[in-house]
């Protein structure tokens, strides 16, 4: 399953820095994935998962495959790009390819960097809901224009079909409310409206999950304290998205260590995990995924899926054979499969479950599936 999260800031916030953090940590872990071809700008990054070493523990296997997630990083985004500014087409036609988008806002003091929404001026003021309404306004405006495309045609067909009113109804009242300033995620919707037909048509930008990415400096990296992460974490609440608080230049030098160093590193920051391993992690959780385990002595394994799949969609991840000659899935959760020592053990204390095609899978289950060939 290929998921992809695209990295979108204003200059000078730290985007680069950030992505390159996650280069260092593709390059590390690169024969997970010995077949995949990676362009220039994306990488893609393994979600931490501490259930991996405790199977291991019970399994021995011979490695250790966990879930990833594809960051892309997109470029050109500037005031006006919704107009064509700068690389603003490029960025708008790669951002609409991507699931979720990760919008990285400079909440550090640093005299020595251009602010770009000042002109230039090195010692403007940091503001950086400022700048997030910046990016916000660009993504709202070439929503607008996609809309009012496909609102004038329906809203002509509809004068001689009746069957189109609906949709061009839909269409009037979503292009108000991006009109009012509102992104397209906020539009209430429900199973049946005419409505949602245009939303999978057109993949609005405004519509995708945010994650509001606050980049501090290295002499706070928690955040605490810091007025400018304070005032990011408001406005991502009133817009109904996460945040997570990231020193940039902090895991650039991080990305590059052992696992002992990298403890030792943290450490003497007081911290116990990544910063960039909570962002990829809460990228994973905010696309509405979740992960399943396998587990043998040829690998222990996190297969990616969407919550509220069936348990023959969720077979259709390892092979679409699964999928197609589906019996029944046996299941043990988690909790379980550790506590009793594995398959054996579950399977005697009765935790082991046959599931058929309606279970619906959860989060950590271990399975093993029976299909036909």
């Amino acid at each position: 399953m290929s998921l992809s999260v695209g990295i979108v800031g204003l200059p000078n916030v730290g985007k680069s820095t950030l992505f390159n953090a996650l280069t260092k940590k593709q390059q590390a872990a690169a024969e997970n994935y010995p077949f995949c071809t990676i362009e220039p700008n994306s990488a893609i990054v393994e979600v931490q998962d501490s259930r991996l070493e405790e199977l291991a523990k019970i399994v021995n296997p011979a490695q250790i495959i966990r879930a990833t997630v594809e960051f892309t990083d997109i470029a050109g985004l500037v005031k006006g790009a919704s107009r064509g500014e700068g690389l603003g087409n490029k960025f708008l036609a790669n951002i609409r390819e991507c699931d979720a988008i990760l919008h990285v806002v400079r909440c550090f003091e640093n005299d020595d960097i251009i602010h770009v929404q000042e002109g230039g001026n090195k010692s403007a003021p940091i503001a950086p809901v400022d700048d997030a309404e910046v990016i916000e306004t660009e993504l709202i405006l070439a929503d607008m224009e996609q809309l009012r495309k496909r609102y004038e045609r329906v809203k002509k067909e509809a004068q001689a079909k009746p069957p189109m009113r609906p949709e061009a109804e839909a269409c009037a009242a979503l292009l108000k409310h991006l009109e009012d300033g509102n992104p397209v995620r906020s539009f209430p919707r429900s199973d049946g409206d005419a409505i949602l037909p245009v939303l999978k048509d057109l993949h609005f930008l405004t519509d995708k999950k945010v994650i509001y990415c606050a980049n501090v400096s290295d002499d706070n990296v928690t955040g605490e304290g810091n007025p400018h992460v304070t005032a990011l974490k408001e406005y991502a609440s009133r817009q109904d998205c996460e945040t997570v608080v990231v020193c940039a230049q902090m895991e650039a030098d991080l990305a590059g260590l052992t696992d002992e160093e990298a403890k030792e590193f943290l450490a003497s920051y007081g911290l116990e995990e990544s910063s960039l391993d909570r962002t990829i992690n809460l990228a994973y959780s905010t696309l509405g995924l979740a992960s399943y385990f396998t587990a043998g002595p040829k690998e222990a394994r996190a297969w990616t899926f969407r919550r509220g799949w069936k348990a023959p969609q969720c077979a259709g991840v390892i092979h679409t054979d699964f999928e197609k000659g589906f019996i029944r899935a046996e299941v043990i959760a988690f909790d379980d499969y550790v506590k009793n020592g594995g398959v054996a053990g579950s399977r005697a204390a009765g935790a082991l479950r046959p599931e058929g095609k309606e279970y619906e899978m959860k989060d950590g289950d271990v399975v093993e599936f029976l299909f036909s060939k």
